[in-house]
């Protein structure tokens, strides 16, 4: 500690004196006590800052078993209540489970939104409220969001939202709740409304206001937007017909959400106070020639075959999710792939060996032999908007579904600071417990290998002092893999937990929900992880290791 003495020459009436003096008798114990104290130090109000672990290891403590197939699919949890709400499909209802004791979740109840809508299509929960995205009876109708009391499961408001709130989600500050509108068209095609993000003001919930971010300036752009990489392909559609919002993550300072358009392959900016789309950012495509991007192509090869292929992937994220390193904010994307198929007004996929490949670029010495044979690219599902040469009409690229992969980008300029290329494909064919690639509804390996692989569709962020881990869900042969995020540039593998026991166990993993220690009731970071296919949802306690 270092004393510094600052004195005055001028002199003092005996009146100033005593009030200096008095004025000197306050103040040095405060002087001591400040200059006493260490500048790191916490006092008795300020809680000591949160250690940082070393790694973690995720273990099942709980579960929950819904029903059947899409009994369980988004979760969301109420601190206040302990309640865990989450999706049924198969109902089109909200399940409401007691999670007080994390190891033996029990349904105390069941919001049905009959009276609203068709059915509940996601759920978030803020303050002791809880949002609910229903669905039109006719899917191309605007929905709504209900909004109800955690406590007693009362409806306190409801508002008008765009066609098919697919995503709903509170911003952090608690002041918005903002709702993916994803705009499917009807089957045929016939009717095809807009995509947009609702951004509805619950500073009163009990009366919400509700504005539009629409994607309407982008009409009459779709060239340019094309050019750039941005898929726009629906039968005549606009832009704004086109753009289909599938999930929505929001800053900290819940000013900015940004949104993924999963067919369409891009990343939308949304301005929260302006309530306006800002940017629209193609991903670009995965080159499978690379060294550490490969995939196992074929479902007929009788074999763990990862390798390289010339065939570039659309990363196509489902889940999203947001995090600041050294304040710049990144986004954290799981790049599931979808493909639009309403027969007869549209088809997009199609196997190779169905196509009429440019031969001289899908040669046998790429390949390894004839690139259209089942155990070789025939097999592979790939999209047929994307790689036909106009003028031969055979294709010169072929573009697969998905990343099979999570990825990393600089939300500010849209650039990929990482991706994790082909390492949940190599991680699962190591693991003799998991069938490699197996779909969510049998236990087959390589069933999937020929379409979007593991299929990694949601993902849920969790810090522990100065480390972010992200978790993220592989729908189809299942499981959680964790991931150190702290570094956006150079992510590190931390685990892989897959519960699933051949076709039974958690199967198809769709929403993941992070809940901190001080929000926990075992006062344990927990992990709840909705599965669709079993209907099942699994309590996942974070254990920490220092």
């Amino acid at each position: 500690m270092t004393l510094v003495t600052i004195s005055r020459t001028d002199t003092a009436t005996p009146r100033h004196s005593l009030r200096r003096a008095l004025l000197a008798t306050t103040l040095l114990p405060l002087v001591i006590a400040a200059a006493c104290s260490d500048s790191d130090s916490t006092g008795p109000d300020t809680p000591p800052p949160e250690p940082t672990p070393n790694s973690l290891t995720l273990e099942r403590i709980g579960g929950f078993t819904g029903g059947g197939a899409g009994a369980a699919e988004i979760t969301a949890f109420d601190s206040a209540s302990k309640r865990l709400f989450v999706v049924n499909g198969a109902l089109g209802s909200v399940d409401v489970l007691d999670l007080s004791n994390p190891a033996m979740p029990a349904r105390v109840g069941s919001i049905s939104v009959s009276g609203f809508g068709a059915a509940a299509n996601s759920v978030a929960t803020f303050g002791g409220y809880v949002a609910v995205a229903v669905e039109a009876n006719v899917k191309t109708d605007n929905g709504r969001v209900v909004f109800y009391r955690a406590a007693d499961l009362q409806a306190v408001s409801n508002v008008t939202v765009g066609a098919l709130p697919d995503m709903v989600t509170f911003s952090p500050s608690g002041r918005y709740v903002l709702v993916a509108n994803e705009g499917e068209p009807s089957a045929t095609y016939a009717v095809d409304p807009e995509g947009s993000v609702s951004i509805i003001d619950v500073a009163t919930i009990t009366a919400p206001t509700v504005r539009t971010a629409s994607f309407a300036s982008y009409n009459g752009q779709e060239a340019t937007l094309r050019a750039s990489g941005i898929r726009i392909y629906g039968p005549n559609a606009t832009a704004a017909k086109d753009f289909e919002p599938e999930y929505i993550t929001v800053s900290a300072d819940s000013r900015t959400a940004w949104v993924t358009l999963q067919e369409n392959n891009a990343i939308a900016t949304v301005d929260i106070t302006s309530g306006a789309v800002t940017a629209v950012r193609a991903l670009g495509f995965k080159d499978h020639s690379r060294a550490g991007n490969g995939i196992d192509a074929s479902d007929r090869d009788n074999a763990i075959n990862i390798r390289t292929w010339p065939v570039r992937g659309m990363y196509q994220p489902d889940a999203i999710a947001s995090y600041v390193v050294g304040g710049q904010q990144y986004l954290v994307t799981a790049n599931e792939g979808d493909a639009r198929d309403w027969p007869p007004g549209l088809q997009e996929e199609a196997r190779v060996s169905t196509l009429d490949l440019n031969p001289s670029i899908f040669t046998d010495a790429v390949c390894g032999g004839p690139c259209k044979d089942a155990s070789r690219l025939g097999r592979l599902t790939v999209t047929t908007t994307l790689g036909r040469n106009t003028t031969t009409n055979q294709f010169d690229t072929l573009y697969v579904l998905g990343g099979r992969s999570f990825s990393i980008w600089n939300a500010t300029t849209g650039q990929q600071t990482w991706d994790s290329g082909d390492q949940f494909e190599q991680r699962t064919s190591a693991l003799p417990s998991v069938a490699f690639n197996a779909s969510n509804e049998g236990n087959t390996a390589d069933d999937r290998s020929d379409n979007k692989g593991p299929e990694p569709e949601g993902v849920a962020l969790g810090t522990f002092g100065s480390k972010t881990f992200a978790f993220i869900g592989l729908e189809r042969v299942g499981g959680v893999m964790v991931y150190d995020i702290t570094s956006p540039t150079s992510p590190s593998f931390v685990t892989y937990i897959n519960p699933r026991t051949g076709a039974t166990g958690d199967l198809g993993p769709e929403g993941l929900t992070f809940i901190p220690a001080k929000s926990s009731p075992n006062g344990k970071p927990l992990l709840i992880v909705g599965n669709e296919i079993s209907g099942t949802t699994a309590v996942y306690q974070i254990n920490l290791t220092y």
